[in-house]
């Protein structure tokens, strides 16, 4: 066992780990942070998407013990101080961006980085973008929508699949 330390959510944390343990193992259940999902564990899906160091990886190809040190983020630290829910989680809610909301941490971790990259992306960047992340309910036309409002565009051209 090794002692791994990061900071996640903005806080100091740390555990016991083995040297093969994931981060989304980590994250879940040496840490609690169960929204982070694991999906498919061979990096098809992105229901585990976090962000580490600012970028966004999937968490299920990572392991803890690399990322000792590191500031993470996770769905958990994505709303308001107040507990209200973030920008992109609202828009998420106000779009119907979800039904079952498996994929949603993902989905929104995702949108995070892209918009933190690219501030007013296209409808066709945003679809580029989530490639890597896989819907099996929505069909994605509600989660581009809730994408282009929470960057403070206009949704109504978003076009129908």
């Amino acid at each position: 066992m090794t002692k791994v330390s990061m900071t996640v959510n903005g806080r100091s944390m740390s555990g016991d780990i083995e040297g093969r343990t994931l981060l989304v193992d980590f994250l879940r259940q040496g840490l609690g942070l169960t929204g982070t999902h694991v999906g498919c564990d061979t990096s098809q899906c992105g229901a585990c998407v976090v962000h580490v160091d600012g970028k966004a990886v999937k968490s299920c190809t990572v392991f803890a013990a690399d990322v000792a040190g590191a500031e993470v983020t996770t769905i958990e630290g994505m709303g308001n101080p107040d507990g209200s829910l973030g920008v992109i989680q609202q828009a998420f809610q106000d779009h119907h961006g979800l039904q079952c909301g498996f994929c949603t941490p993902g989905m929104v971790m995702s949108a995070a980085a892209l918009l933190a990259e690219n501030p007013k992306p296209t409808e066709a960047e945003i679809r580029h973008y989530l490639e890597g992340n896989i819907c099996r309910c929505t069909g994605y036309h509600n989660i581009v929508k809730a994408i282009m409002a929470a960057s403070g565009q206009d949704v109504s051209a978003v076009a129908a699949e």
